[in-house]
């Protein structure tokens, strides 16, 4: 508790306050259908009472300061307050809790991702009252939802775009990331897409070095997407990266792609909510399609008790607007815990998400009529893995395949036709209503006597999982709030 507080004192008197008696912790209060509703994970500085941590959180992300101000007196002080409402001990823990805020709607720009996390995480962080805080989940109310323009085109208009329905979608990102020629670039996203992947891939970090300046890439790479879409009779794409040290170049960049027939654009997270707000608009105005690269999202939502949680992070992008977004794969070498990925998934793509602890979703979440996000698969993943992949993350769906394509003992493109057939053969079994999870691999044993690039995908990677000790348990508390 703070020094200097003295018993009785008035929330008017002068000096430092406890937040508490401030009013920013209200055990009575209702939250209000348009209130932006937060969980934090809150770990107090020993003899901290969670109460006061939890109202700090909800002062200091709000109105409040160390002490009283008087011009507190010239506004509706109780309408602008962040009110923390409930405060939960985790399960299993004597030091940390959950605790839930309620933000009127009021303290928001309207369709701003920035000022919504300039509010919420901009300060709090580093309060020192606390060891640690970690932002679990956001209510955002179908008021504020509906002053977003959500993504460029969503899951269904893609389909129509792609002209490609009943399963995932199959990509693969070039390999190596740095160091190829344009041209030999340019080689291996033909090579992929011909064997029948429909997307390849820049990745966060090729913009425009000096081996491979951003024009010569696009002008080879879409040549190889032409080609192939030319042979194989289908609609294909490259996330063409359009990230840049300034909006004007990304603008540039896009509009060229634009020009060069391409279906869909990339950006990566550390450009930042502004950057992707206006790129999402330029693709919704110009229809092409946005895909965004997640890099460097695990600064800040790896750790379990401090930053943000990846499932606050898809929500803010499916309301700034994106059509793609990375969101985790269970199997592959990235972590993952299934029931959070599947928290992440349903966060992307449904129309109305409920509350669900074991998938770490704290509050229902109404999006209306915005479209859903695609959520990408990618990082460790192979043909062998095919049916797993299929039972955890759905068909709506991407499954990017970037050493299982291009490190291939055939060559890349059969990498590819190995990651066609195990899916195709996979989605046949199920419209069959054949077991496929647990029939996967005799399917894909069956598959491959008549598809040698499958066979020889499964006798290279058929025992390859990326299994270590999980840190990704979730420690929920099993109170929904809708």
């Amino acid at each position: 508790m703070i020094e200097h507080e003295r018993d009785g004192q008035d929330r008017w008197d002068a000096g430092v306050m406890s937040y508490v008696k401030m009013g920013y912790y209200q055990a009575d209060y209702e939250p209000k259908d348009t209130d932006i509703l937060a969980a934090f994970r809150v770990t107090p500085q020993p003899g901290v009472p969670p109460e006061e941590a939890g109202a700090a959180v909800a002062g200091e992300s709000s109105t409040a300061t160390w002490t009283v101000v008087w011009t507190d007196r010239l506004t509706a002080h109780e309408h602008y307050q962040a009110k923390c409402y409930r405060v939960e001990a985790v399960p299993g823990s004597d030091t940390t809790y959950i605790a839930y805020i309620a933000y009127d709607i009021d303290l928001f720009e309207e369709g701003s991702i920035a000022n919504l996390t300039s509010s919420i995480i901009g300060n709090v962080f580093g309060f020192k009252a606390l060891v640690a805080l970690r932002l679990e989940d956001l209510r955002i109310p179908l008021h504020y939802v509906k002053t977003f323009q959500g993504p460029p085109h969503g899951v269904v208009t893609e389909r129509e775009y792609l002209n490609k329905y009943g399963r995932p979608l199959l990509g693969a990102t070039t390999k190596p990331k740095l160091g190829l020629s344009a041209r030999n670039y340019g080689r291996v996203v033909y090579e992929a897409l011909r064997g029948g992947l429909d997307f390849t891939k820049d990745d966060e970090n090729i913009n425009s070095q000096p081996f491979m300046r951003w024009r010569d890439r696009y002008l080879f790479v879409m040549e190889g997407v032409h080609r192939a879409q030319a042979v194989t009779g289908e609609i294909k794409g490259h996330y063409l990266n359009v990230t840049a040290a300034s909006m004007e170049d990304m603008y540039e960049r896009a509009e060229f792609a634009k020009e060069l027939g391409s279906v869909v654009v990339m950006i990566d997270l550390t450009v930042g909510f502004t950057a992707m707000t206006s790129m999402s608009r330029w693709c919704r105005d110009n229809g092409v399609l946005l895909h965004l690269h997640r890099a460097g999202h695990s600064t800040y939502t790896r750790q379990k008790s401090h930053g943000v949680n990846f499932r606050v992070l898809t929500k803010w992008c499916r309301l700034l607007g994106v059509d793609h977004i990375h969101a985790g794969t269970v199997v592959g070498k990235l972590e993952g815990d299934p029931g959070m990925v599947r928290g992440y998934y349903d966060t992307c793509r449904q129309g109305f998400t409920e509350a669900n602890p074991a998938h770490g979703i704290y509050f229902d979440q109404d999006w209306g009529s915005m479209p859903g996000v695609m959520p990408v698969a990618s990082g460790g993943i192979h043909a062998g893995q095919m049916h797993q992949l299929l039972d955890y993350l759905g068909e709506d769906t991407i499954l990017q395949f970037g050493g299982g394509t291009i490190g291939h003992p055939m060559g890349v493109a059969a990498g590819a036709t190995a990651n066609r057939v195990a899916l195709e053969s996979m989605i046949k079994a199920r419209n069959e209503g054949r077991d496929y999870l647990s029939e996967g691999g005799a399917i894909l044993r069956d598959a491959a006597k008549r598809c040698a690039p499958l066979q020889a995908a499964l006798d290279t990677w058929g025992d390859v999982t990326f299994d270590y000790t999980s840190t990704d348990t979730p420690d929920v508390v099993a109170t929904p709030t809708s």
